[in-house]
């Protein structure tokens, strides 16, 4: 036992932290995971090949987390991206099948460990102007985050009890909003779609290794917004949650090894890990502890806590791909309404950008594709060259 640990036991600051930490490790998982499957199976994956992606993403956040606090005594929580999932959904498989799909998932991965080993690089990709990068997100997330309308509207019966759960709980235990809203998903797929027999016979979850195919057309739609979104929308927050709350890791270390292990997890059908933002904010801030410095074994409960759903992974996949998409949709577009919020709200914030950033948005909402590749890629294009005349235009 380190002497931090047996401090806290000693004070009894060991079981908030913890508590801290497996809240966080609960509220990771069960909030997205949804999320992760649907978009795997939506660009290839078997029910299998979701459940092993599941399962190598899950046990590489948790095990990052795990050696990343512990080695730098700072809370880096390690989560898989989740705006990198939600655009998955947005696009339709490639020619090539889930094996392509794996290739850019690995060209994505290449790309961040790129941008932590040369540094103009990386320069280059936080020169991507926030009102663009938040409005491609935003464009991403919107028809997801219709799905629950479009439920309501088709199964009433049956989303509108997973949307007032989740109403309920975002007033009186807005952490736990989501998860309520899962299990009460669970509930209604349970009631509308009886499980088949023998669903669950190969529950238990193991690896399957998917042979990437590479090919520049879908490396240009999936693989590029997928490292552009990773980026700007979880491993920006996340440094800046920890930079909040007094911590300043070493970028390009951190960018590197959630690369390397994104490498490895997209070999088993997994798409990109990154840092954590939300639930980096549970173990970074003073809820976890009131000492900083003890804050780390937090964010280690969290990873051991993710280790463990790992095993899950086969029973969470099964339930999944017996389920109607359209509940599925609507618990996870229930998931990424605050994320759609805070994406609108950083494209609009400055009005000299807000017309660049509405015009990326509505181009990767329309689904636009030329040449194979997605409408994400297209909205920045287009954003990009509204931004840059208009600034031209200034100048002159």
């Amino acid at each position: 036992m380190t002497d931090d640990v047996a401090g806290d036991a000693k004070r009894g600051g060991l079981a908030q932290l913890v508590a801290t930490g497996l809240l966080a490790g609960f509220i990771g998982f069960a909030s997205s995971f949804a999320i992760v499957l649907h978009g795997l199976e939506t660009v290839g994956a078997s029910p299998e090949q979701a459940a092993s992606g599941l399962l190598a993403l899950s046990l590489a956040m948790g095990l990052l987390g795990v050696w990343f606090s512990h080695r730098t005594k700072m809370p880096v929580s390690i989560a898989w991206s989740t705006p990198g999932a939600a655009l998955l959904i947005t696009i339709a498989a490639p020619e090539g099948g889930f094996p392509e799909a794996v290739g850019a998932f690995l060209a994505a991965a290449a790309m961040i460990v790129v941008a932590g080993l040369w540094r103009p690089f990386g320069r280059a990709i936080a020169a991507i102007p926030v009102a663009l990068a938040s409005a491609m997100l935003a464009g991403v997330l919107l028809d997801l985050c219709l799905a629950p309308m479009v439920a309501v509207g088709e199964m009433p019966a049956y989303a509108l009890p997973i949307v007032i759960s989740w109403a309920v709980a975002l007033r009186y235990a807005r952490l736990y909003a989501v998860p309520v809203a899962v299990a009460v998903t669970a509930l209604m797929i349970f009631l509308a779609t009886p499980m088949p027999e023998g669903a669950l016979a190969g529950a238990w979850p193991r690896p399957v290794l998917v042979m990437p195919e590479f090919s520049l057309d879908t490396i240009i739609g999936i693989g590029l917004p997928l490292f552009i979104v990773t980026m700007a929308s979880q491993n920006v927050p996340g440094l800046a949650v920890l930079n909040a709350n007094g911590y300043r890791p070493k970028v390009g270390p951190i960018f590197v090894a959630t690369g390397a292990a994104s490498g490895v997890t997209a070999a088993f059908g997994g798409h990109l890990v990154n840092l954590a933002a939300i639930t980096a904010a549970l173990c970074a801030g003073p809820e976890a502890h009131p000492d900083p410095r003890r804050r780390y074994i937090a964010a280690i409960t969290t990873g051991w806590t993710y280790v463990g759903f790992a095993l899950f992974a086969g029973f969470a996949a099964a339930f999944i791909a017996a389920a109607p998409p359209l509940l599925i949709e609507t618990v996870a577009g229930l998931a990424l309404f605050g994320s759609l919020g805070g994406a609108l709200l950083s494209a609009l914030a400055k009005e000299e950008d807000r017309l660049p950033a509405v015009l990326t948005f509505v181009t990767t909402a329309s689904g636009l594709s030329f040449f194979g590749v997605g409408a994400a890629f297209w909205g920045l294009v287009a954003g990009g060259l509204l931004m840059l005349l208009g600034r031209l235009g200034r100048k002159g």
